[in-house]
């Protein structure tokens, strides 16, 4: 486990995160998902894997995990089931459980990723799918709310340029499936770079990704971050922080951070987090790439 030590000028980081596990998380940002979907069906997995749709973020639950089921059925997927988790309908039914331990996919749908803690934490089917996560090969994909809950920390408030004020970014306990790592969503599209560069600048021992819509990643072994989709990934890296003053100034007033390290990904790139390494998934030649990024223009 990571230690943070902060002075009024300098952190200085010690220690190591457990970063590998056996299942693979896919991450998408929002917008147009029928990319993600036909993703996990055809280059994920098997049609015949069976496929748990849960959609406790969303305004109306049963509607939209119909959708989704029907999504996938429309694929050829047909072992497809979706979990009714909500005020009225707990989430430790017996069934559920035994559904959660023989599932080969977790699907989480977008909406408000609190009520995702809300009713899920805590409970035995959480702990059944974390467990089966880092033991098992488990698939476990979200987009929006279902991406951004997937660490152990999440960020669900702050806008614009209100979240580069102190008191106005705020996170809360995700479900901790990875340890470290801040994902935001819509990131592009809403702006949120303060509220992430403000959550890896108070916390430098995470690392902040931010998905455009309509983008994604996949995270193996806990650690290799891969992009897909049309947009771009932001990594946001705090690991070389010089001064923050996220921990001094008071509350209602800017923050300060020295030497914030950012990084943009698209398909065909990967982030290591483990090594703070950006490289290209085909192993490109370095030498190569500078090159051809900077030949004269014609």
């Amino acid at each position: 486990m990571l230690r943070v030590y902060s002075t009024a000028f300098e952190y200085t980081i010690t220690g190591d995160t457990d970063y590998m596990s056996k299942g693979t998380l896919i991450a998408l940002g929002g917008g147009y998902d029928d990319d993600l979907i036909k993703l996990i069906r055809s280059e994920i997995c098997p049609i015949n894997s069976s496929i748990e749709i849960i959609a406790t973020a969303a305004t109306e639950p049963e509607e939209s995990g119909m959708a989704y089921k029907n999504a996938f059925e429309e694929l050829g997927c047909g072992k497809v089931q979706f979990m009714l988790i909500d005020e009225e309908h707990e989430a430790d039914k017996p069934e559920y459980l035994e559904r959660m331990r023989q599932a080969d996919v977790i699907f989480f749908t977008g909406g408000d990723q609190v009520r995702l803690t809300e009713f899920l934490s805590g409970t035995q089917l959480l702990d059944i799918m974390s467990k089966r996560y880092h033991e098992e090969p488990l698939i476990i994909a979200g987009t929006s709310a279902g991406a951004a809950v997937m660490s152990d920390r999440m960020i669900y408030d702050g806008y614009g340029h209100y979240s580069l004020i102190k008191g106005e970014m705020k996170t809360t306990q995700g479900f901790g499936l990875i340890q470290g790592v801040y994902l935001d969503t819509h990131f592009v599209e809403r702006g949120r770079f303060g509220r992430l560069a403000h959550a890896v600048a108070h916390d430098p021992h995470y690392v902040g990704i931010g998905l455009s819509e309509e983008t994604g990643i996949i995270i193996k072994e806990g650690n290799k971050v891969e992009v897909f989709g049309t947009g771009v990934v932001t990594i946001i890296d705090a690991s070389k922080i010089r001064f923050s003053n996220t921990r001094q100034v008071s509350e209602n007033e800017p923050i300060a951070v020295e030497n914030l390290i950012m990084h943009m990904l698209v398909e065909g790139y990967r982030y290591c987090l483990k090594e703070h390494l950006f490289q290209p998934v085909e192993h490109v030649p370095r030498q190569q790439a500078e090159t051809s990024n900077t030949a004269p223009a014609t």
